[in-house]
């Protein structure tokens, strides 16, 4: 794709340039600067990058990883906020493209802390990012990157859906692919469908992340431990079963890592998972055993709950350590990249 929105992009880097390749829905965020009320009663919002795949990339950026996101947005203001935006936290745009037609959707939610965040998309009847076809895809980018990060949300709608898999295609199933369960009912006819076509891509990828009523979609359970199973059944290698306050399940075919909840003061939860991604990332980049990255995980996304914005709440490494290595017991070993 070339990007056709905002300042020409840099120098293209080499193909192998990418710590991080993720791929899928971009948007702005208004949230409330009200909470506790309904949005007929928000006098105010703030604005910000969004979009669970974007926000897994600027996740992966505070990190310190090379990331690059490919997606489509609107020919349009909101467009380029999204190219400056991306630019600003220090994640490669030139995979992000504009498209005639629909415009660069926002999304609007409703606060009610500790576990109410209803979500309002306007994206309909198709948003830009669902417009991603197979032959504008950087397929060398993709295919070289350390790790390849896609949601169920881009099989929703064509082209996006026929692009997802030409994209695992030309991966080839290189490890870690990584797929976000992301089930978002609004965006499917029903959840038939969208079990069929996880199904499918379950077959191409080698990580499935989701909590409990995305595996129910995915696998059909939401057990946890029997939701693990399913996935690694499917062929996964490592299968991560978000459970809210109940914490963290990852499995692998030799392993079981279990990880309570971190506690904290939520003013937000929806960023909560995004932030949980990119430091996965970080953590299978980096070589950590299981228990090691899901703990890391764990605390960036709640970091994130703790604030109301998503992308610009982003955890860098040393935050993430910091309270890390407060909660542990005094004298633990603590382990640094």
């Amino acid at each position: 794709m070339s990007t056709d929105a905002g300042p020409a992009a840099p120098a293209p880097p080499t193909a192998a340039a990418y710590d991080v390749v993720a791929m899928g829905r971009t948007g702005v965020d208004l949230y409330p600067l009200q909470h506790g009320v309904g949005l007929e009663d928000v006098r105010t919002f703030e604005k910000f990058l969004g979009g669970s795949a974007t926000n897994v990339a600027v996740a992966a950026a505070r990190h310190g990883r090379r990331t690059a996101l490919v997606t489509r947005t609107g020919r349009d203001a909101f467009g380029r906020y999204i190219h400056q935006a991306l630019r600003g936290f220090g994640v490669d745009d030139r995979f992000v493209s504009a498209v005639d037609g629909p415009p660069t959707p926002v999304t609007f939610c409703e606060v009610f802390p500790p576990d109410d965040f209803p979500l309002y998309f306007y994206r309909y009847p198709i948003a830009p990012d669902l417009m991603i076809a197979a032959e504008d895809l950087p397929l060398a980018a993709i295919e070289s990157a350390g790790i390849f990060w896609s949601t169920v949300t881009g099989l929703s709608q064509e082209p996006s859906r026929a692009a997802h898999f030409a994209a695992w295609q030309a991966r080839g199933r290189r490890s870690p692919t990584i797929l976000d369960l992301d089930y978002r009912p609004m965006f499917w006819p029903d959840a038939t469908e969208a079990s069929a076509q996880v199904g499918k891509a379950l077959d191409h990828v080698t990580v499935a992340v989701g909590n409990r009523e995305e595996c129910e979609v995915a696998v059909g359970e939401t057990d946890p431990g029997r939701a693990a199973d399913a996935l690694l059944e499917r062929g996964v290698e490592l299968a991560v079963v978000k459970q809210g306050p109940r914490g963290v399940l990852a499995a692998t075919a030799s392993e079981r890592v279990e990880v309570p909840a971190f506690p904290v003061e939520v003013v937000n939860g929806l960023g909560a998972g995004d932030a949980f991604g990119g430091a996965l990332c970080h953590g299978l980049l980096a070589g950590w055993d299981l228990r090691r990255v899901i703990e890391f995980a764990n605390v960036a996304g709640a970091i994130v709950a703790s604030q109301l914005e998503c992308s610009s709440a982003m955890p860098t490494t040393a935050a993430v350590e910091q309270l890390l290595g407060a909660a542990r017991p005094q004298g633990a070993a603590q382990e640094t990249r």
